[in-house]
């Protein structure tokens, strides 16, 4: 993962009038660090977010901080998991979470990451998975039904079709390290490494 630690992925959100990111995968001694950020303009809507997931070495999800500054002001929210059971910053139990084993932060494709590197799909398999899904910008949490599909590498890259909650469907191209570098209709890798 080194590539990752000394040049961090930025992507141009598609979806949106303006918006950057910019994210990093970490390995840490007992799992993952994902650190990341962006900044988005919408209409009149502005905002900036940023976040940490930390997981385990098996790619599950166990600790995410996102933070986003809008015309309200800055806000937070915590969320700690421990074998599929989660509890909120303030420690209290999240039962509409338990068997989530991975956070999806809807404004940026690193956390995609998560799943397609924990699942280890091979060409031609899906998996149907059940995420903590944190709305950006307002930080709400649910629980979403999610399918990941690898297809067949083209190009250099690994292809995933991604079916959110609402029955949408997304291509995605990762590169060898499950790092996203083309997500369908919402964002695409820019700058050296995409």
């Amino acid at each position: 993962m080194s590539s990752l630690t000394q040049h961090p992925a930025a992507w141009t959100r598609t979806d949106v009038s303006e918006g950057l990111g910019l994210g990093a995968l970490l390995p840490e001694p007992d799992g993952y660090r994902l650190e990341a950020g962006e900044a988005v303009v919408e209409g009149d809507e502005r905002f900036l977010t940023r976040f940490t997931v930390r997981t385990d070495l098996a790619w599950t999800t166990r600790e995410v901080r996102v933070e986003v500054v809008t015309a309200r002001g800055p806000e937070s929210v915590t969320l700690t998991a421990h074998g599929g059971t989660w509890t909120d910053g303030e420690g209290r139990p999240r039962p509409d979470l338990v068997g989530c084993l991975d956070v999806d932060v809807a404004a940026t494709p690193l956390t995609n990451t998560l799943p397609i590197r924990r699942l280890g799909l091979r060409p031609g398999e899906h998996r149907d998975i059940a995420v903590a899904w944190i709305d950006i910008p307002s930080l709400r949490v649910r629980r979403v039904r999610q399918r990941y599909t690898r297809h067949p590498s083209e190009g250099g890259l690994e292809h995933y079709t991604y079916r959110g909650p609402l029955r949408d469907e997304y291509r995605l191209s990762v590169d060898s390290e499950g790092l996203v570098v083309d997500y369908e209709r919402f964002a695409r890798r820019v700058g050296a490494g995409s």
